[in-house]
C-alpha cells in the first residue's frame, strides 16, 4: 500500500469503528494531507522524530495557532499509533512532541440578559410566526436550555424516543458516540411542541429528521448558523452570534447558578473535567465585573 492508502485505511477505521463525527474525520483527514506533504519523498516508515518537529515548526511559521498544531500532531500520533499495531511500524516519531503553547482563548457566552434578548425579543412573537421562525425558535431553546452542540441537534430524528416532552428530557449521541440525557426546560418545550405541530407544513414525507429545511430534508448545519446569526441581527445583538456560542452560555449560566461544575461536566459530555472548567473563569469575569462596579475600594478615583 501507498502511504496515502495507509492513510485513508485509517480514516475509514475511525469512521467505522470509532465512528467519530464527520467533523473531527474532515480534520484528521486535512492533517494527514499535510503531512503527507510536508515529508516529501520520504516513506512515512521512515520520517523520524527530528522530522516531526522540523514540520511543527514550519507549519508554526505559517502563523497556524498552537490549539491547531496539537490536533494536528493527534491526528499524526494516531496515525503511527495505528500503523504500529496493524502495519509493523517499529516506532511512533510523534511520541513525545508537543504543540507550542498559545494564548488560550475564553469561550464566547452571551450573557444571561443577552440570552432573554435573543429567544425573548419583538421577533420570537407568536401567532404571526411563519413555520420557519416556530421551528428556529425551537432550535434555538433547545441548544441553549441543553447545551447540545450543533451536530447533536442535527442528528435528532422525528420518530424516536430521544426527545421526552413529558419528563423533559432529551438523549443525544455526542463525541465517542458517548450518550448522554439532558433536561429540556419549559420554555424549550413549548417552543418544541409548537414546532412538532407546525412540522409537517415542511418536512417531505418519510423524512426522518425533527427539524428539516426548505426542501424538507434534515435542516444543514450552515442553514441554523445562517439563520441564527439572522435572528440575533434583529434582535439587535449583531450578526457574530452562532450555535456553539448557546451552548457555551447554556454552561456559563448553570454554572452561575449552581456552582456545580460536576454536573455541568455531565450535561455537556465532556471527557474530562479540564474542558469543563474554562467555565469557571467566564464565572469570574463575571464575578469581577460586579466587583469593580460595586466595591469602593475598586473604582478610580
Amino acid at each position: 500500500m501507498t502511504d496515502s492508502d495507509l492513510g485513508k485505511a485509517w480514516l475509514e477505521t475511525l469512521e467505522h469503528q470509532r465512528r467519530l463525527s464527520g467533523h473531527t474525520l474532515a480534520n484528521y483527514s486535512r492533517a494527514i494531507d499535510v503531512l503527507l506533504k510536508l515529508k516529501e519523498e520520504t516513506e512515512l516508515r521512515d520520517v523520524d522524530s527530528q522530522q516531526i518537529r522540523r514540520f511543527v515548526a514550519r507549519l508554526h511559521a505559517t502563523g497556524l495557532s498552537g490549539r491547531t498544531l496539537a490536533l494536528t500532531l493527534s491526528a499524526w500520533r494516531g496515525l503511527y499509533q495505528w500503523l504500529a499495531r496493524h502495519r509493523g511500524f517499529s516506532s511512533n516519531p510523534v511520541q513525545g512532541v508537543r504543540a507550542p503553547k498559545s494564548p488560550r482563548h475564553l469561550p464566547k457566552a452571551l450573557s444571561v440578559e443577552q440570552a432573554q434578548q435573543l429567544l425573548d425579543g419583538p421577533a420570537a412573537g407568536a401567532p404571526e410566526d411563519g413555520v420557519h421562525e416556530i421551528r428556529d425558535r425551537a432550535m434555538f431553546e433547545l441548544l441553549y436550555s441543553s447545551g447540545l452542540r450543533l451536530s447533536e441537534l442535527l442528528s435528532l430524528n422525528f420518530d424516536d424516543r430521544n426527545l421526552d416532552l413529558k419528563q423533559g428530557e432529551v438523549t443525544v449521541t455526542g463525541k465517542g458516540s458517548k450518550t448522554r440525557t439532558v433536561p429540556v426546560g419549559a420554555r424549550a418545550r413549548e417552543a418544541l411542541r409548537a414546532w412538532l405541530k407546525a412540522r409537517a407544513l415542511l418536512a417531505a414525507p418519510q423524512e426522518r429528521a425533527l427539524f428539516v429545511g426548505a426542501r424538507g430534508r434534515r435542516i444543514a448545519a450552515g442553514t441554523v448558523q445562517a439563520r441564527l446569526r439572522a435572528w440575533a441581527k434583529r434582535q439587535g445583538l449583531g450578526a457574530s452570534v452562532h450555535p456553539h456560542m448557546l451552548r457555551h452560555s447554556f454552561a456559563s449560566h448553570v454554572l452561575q447558578s449552581s456552582q456545580d461544575l460536576r454536573a455541568v461536566q455531565e450535561m455537556l459530555g465532556h471527557a474530562s473535567i479540564s474542558t469543563t472548567q474554562v467555565y469557571t473563569h467566564l464565572d469570574f469575569q463575571a464575578l469581577a465585573k460586579v466587583y469593580d462596579a460595586a466595591h469602593p475600594r475598586a473604582r478610580k478615583k
